[in-house]
């Protein structure tokens, strides 16, 4: 082994992309092989160190924390097989999703569906449980075929719905606390183009057309700007095979993705931190300020935008009938508190799966997000949002801020236990445990 894939940097200070999660590491490393990966576990287990992998730290929760070994997949990147019959494609785990839509899109192949964020790893992605937006679309532990993974023992175990099934079925959406994942294979469509319609509209006319609106297009997904009744809504709509692309002019798409919703923005956040009671007139003059666009580009130039303006986020998943009322009783919290909302709530929706811990399992699924700048105090906010949505029986998002522990997990995944049960015999000493995990799944 090369002297630099050897090295280890100790005692290191490690926050996550938003800074809601810090830790000190007892070592750091990062694999370049399977057969690396699996030597560091094992030097780990025998010091009495817990090892967490960490894709993109793009997580607002502790779910990637460790006190231990962190393992940086970043060595494990890359497609290695294309199956076109099948539809599927084998990735290394640590590949990020940039990366991976641009490979893909090289070999004439792209995911069914995104996020609006592409910074995180594959394997991060899927082991939190990342969706984008569409009634026909599952989020990507959905997608995913078979997984390669690397158990406490130092195992490597290939699981798929016929081999080792219940492994499979626990990690696709595993929290990181069954084992490393190193290889993922995936549900892959032929490179598609998306016509996308981006417009300002009233919030009433949205909640009056919302099931119309959900069942006849491909994507919707819109931002409630509070402290107003005006929404801005995102219809993407799959185009005909041999449709043209007519993508942004390079001026607007800097003007609004760079400058307008990063630059521009990041400063208003800053000024609306150090006056509060600037929050709800610019709130108002953001509402106003977004126009309509409509254009035609490759799918997932369309799904993903820049996210440069650090936050924190909070995101329920409830059942799609309640979106209207979730919204509606968010609105009337907010209008009759005092706290300033300086971040609009996104609203998408997901087709039901079949993953034992995905939000979306076994019903339509509406999704509530909140955010707040990352220099503003916490406030009530997302907590008044959470109260809210587990009173329509919330799932809260495994990545994002929430303050829901095991029992009333149990009470909302139908197979939570089953997933403790495959836990429980994969890792009974908890190799791969932290305080997030023994919160969310139990000791």
């Amino acid at each position: 082994m090369a002297e630099t894939q050897r090295k280890v940097v100790r005692s290191i200070e490690w926050s996550n992309w938003a800074g809601t999660e810090s830790t000190t590491l007892a070592r750091v490393a990062t694999p370049r092989s399977e057969e690396e990966l699996i030597e560091e576990i094992g030097k780990a287990r025998r010091r009495g160190l817990r090892v967490k992998a960490i894709g993109a730290g793009h997580s607002f929760t502790g779910v990637a924390l460790t006190d231990g070994l962190q393992l940086r997949l970043g060595g494990l990147t890359g497609v290695t097989t294309i199956d076109a019959t099948r539809g599927e494609a084998t990735i290394r785990a640590g590949t990020p999703l940039h990366v991976l839509n641009e490979e893909l899109a090289q070999l004439g192949f792209a995911l069914p569906n995104l996020g609006d964020i592409d910074r995180q790893s594959l394997a991060g992605a899927i082991a939190t449980g990342t969706h984008g937006t569409g009634l026909r679309f599952t989020g990507l532990a959905g997608g995913v075929r078979a997984l390669r993974i690397v158990l406490a023992d130092g195992s490597v175990v290939d699981c798929s719905p016929t081999q080792t099934p219940d492994l499979f079925h626990a990690a696709r959406l595993g929290l990181g606390a069954l084992g490393v994942i190193t290889e993922v294979t995936l549900e892959v469509v032929p490179a598609f183009l998306l016509h996308a319609d981006e417009r300002p509209e009233p919030l009433a006319a949205v909640l009056d057309s919302l099931d119309h609106e959900i069942e006849s297009t491909d994507h919707f997904e819109f931002y409630w700007y509070p402290h107003t009744e005006r929404t801005q809504v995102k219809r993407n709509t799959r185009v005909e095979p041999g449709t043209e692309a007519d993508p942004l002019p390079r001026w607007r798409q800097s003007l609004d993705d760079e400058i307008l919703t990063n630059r521009v923005w990041e400063a208003a956040c800053r000024f609306a931190t150090r006056v509060p009671r600037a929050t709800k007139p610019l709130m108002h003059v953001a509402a106003r300020a977004q126009t309509a666009r409509s254009y035609t580009d490759t799918s997932y130039k369309v799904f993903a935008t820049a996210r440069d303006v650090r936050f924190r986020e909070s995101e329920w998943a409830v059942p799609r009938a309640a979106l209207k009322d979730v919204l509606l009783e968010v609105k009337a919290w907010v209008d009759g508190h005092d706290e300033p909302i300086s971040y609009p709530v996104e609203c998408r929706v997901a087709a039901p799966d079949d993953v034992w811990l995905s939000t979306a399992y076994e019903r339509e699924t509406a999704y509530v997000a909140v955010h707040h700048y990352h220099r503003r105090a916490e406030g009530a906010y997302f907590d008044a949002v959470e109260q809210i949505a587990i009173s329509h029986g919330g799932r809260p998002h495994w990545g994002k801020m929430h303050s829901r522990d095991a029992d009333y997990l149990h009470s909302v995944y139908p197979r939570f236990d089953d997933f403790r049960a495959v836990r429980e015999r994969v890792d009974p000493d908890r190799l791969f445990g932290n305080a997030y995990l023994e919160r969310v799944l139990g000791s």
